[in-house]
């Protein structure tokens, strides 16, 4: 082999041997990054101001569960960065989704506070050693479709006692023909039951108004003395029915802004109750309230009162606190609803106090606002105030004569 022939050989070993040096450099280096990855707990980046701008909760974990960054409303599920990762459940949901290097999605329960929340949460590996937790509170949608469940199911089972009734009494009266006295009798129960289905029906249309819209429509400067009057003339002739007095007390000239018809409707409602479980003789008193810029509404019966522990689902539909007492006045177990709904619209509450076998007070608390310009509270004002600058004035001339 002549020097030629060598050199060409030694060229090609070298440059294999270059070549092999060059590749397992090339492959350490990738190894050593691949192994940084692996290890590292630093955030993608961009990530922890995507987290800061997220409404929802959402943290970031290592793969010892340790919250490695967090969204703001993360705090209130107690998941706080440089802490573990809090909940059973939301731990078993991340190792599972680590496990399987897939997406994981389970709706659980989750302390917020001092409260239990039910949440959809989805888990996310991002890289090897990072897990991302996305957590949405479904509570109040679970609350709504509940509501939306037995509202559906308890108006189905409502509405088949008088469409029942009414089937029953067109049958009876049919086979009454001959005879005039039965034909009147069933007549007379048929129209109740027909006053009582379309009662039902009206009272189910406007709670379903008030918890489906958006915003009362009809708002204006409501005259409070106007709302109780209507409320208590609406409800003259059950009270004369059943021997009851209805007087009406306290402050006069509030203004509240809001629906006139929605908010006589709901103070027509608690006189109705009152008035429906107070015994021959007694009084029901409407009584009005100015302080503080809250207008508050109390009506008081002397009646059988609730018990303590059914209270508070008074206000829930189609709740009766005595079926047998609903069933002979022919209530639907809706008006307390309506209240609680139209007070609420109106930014607004309700609250009750009552004892059984002495009675109960439903009290409404709405904002108050001005008596409106030219009101005949206004006027009175003005009034009022012109005859004290008038008084004023004499008292300074006489001082100076």
């Amino acid at each position: 082999m002549d020097s030629t022939q060598l050199a060409i050989v030694a060229l090609v070993v070298g440059a294999l041997i270059g070549g092999g040096v060059a590749a397992l450099m090339l492959f350490a280096v990738r190894t050593r990054d691949r192994v940084r990855v692996e290890s590292s707990v630093e955030l993608p980046d961009g990530a922890r101001a995507v987290l800061q701008g997220m409404d929802e909760a959402a943290v970031v974990v290592d793969a010892s569960l340790q919250i490695v960054a967090a969204s703001a409303p993360a705090e209130l599920f107690g998941m706080v960065e440089g802490y573990s990762l809090p909940g059973d459940e939301l731990r078993t949901l991340v190792r599972t989704a680590r496990r399987s290097d897939a997406a994981e999605t389970g709706t659980l329960r989750l302390r917020r506070g001092v409260e239990m929340r039910l949440v959809s949460a989805r888990a996310s590996v991002i890289t090897p050693r990072l897990t991302l937790i996305v957590i949405r509170d479904i509570t109040e949608h679970e609350r709504v479709e509940e509501m939306r469940r037995d509202f559906v199911s308890n108006t189905s089972h409502e509405l088949k006692t008088p469409v029942g009734a009414v089937t029953l009494l067109a049958e009876a009266i049919d086979s009454a023909a001959d005879d005039p006295d039965q034909v009147r009798h069933f007549a007379s129960r048929l129209s109740a039951e027909a006053a009582r289905l379309g009662q039902l029906t009206s009272r189910i249309m406007n709670l379903s108004r008030l918890q489906s819209a958006d915003d009362l429509t009809e708002l204006r400067d409501v005259s409070v003395d106007e709302v109780v009057a209507a409320a208590i003339e609406s409800q003259a002739i059950p009270a004369d029915a059943a021997g009851i007095a209805v007087s009406r007390g306290g402050d006069r000239g509030a203004y509240v802004r809001g629906d006139v018809q929605v908010l006589t409707e709901a103070i027509a409602n608690l006189v109705a109750n009152a008035v429906a479980y107070s015994s021959r003789g007694s009084q029901v008193g409407v009584g009005v309230r100015r302080h503080d810029g809250v207008v508050e509404i109390a009506v008081t019966d002397r009646g059988i009162g609730i018990p303590e522990g059914e209270q508070q689902r008074v206000f829930e539909r189609f709740y009766r606190a005595d079926q047998a007492r609903s069933r002979r006045t022919g209530g639907t177990g809706l008006g307390l609803s309506i209240v609680k709904y139209a007070v609420q619209r109106h930014g607004g509450e309700v609250d009750l106090w009552s004892r059984p076998g002495r009675g109960s007070t439903f009290t409404v608390r709405l904002p108050a606002i001005a008596a409106p310009e030219g009101s005949a509270d206004d006027r009175r004002k003005k009034k009022k105030s012109k005859k004290k600058s008038t008084r004023t004035t004499t008292r300074v001339k006489g001082e100076s004569a």
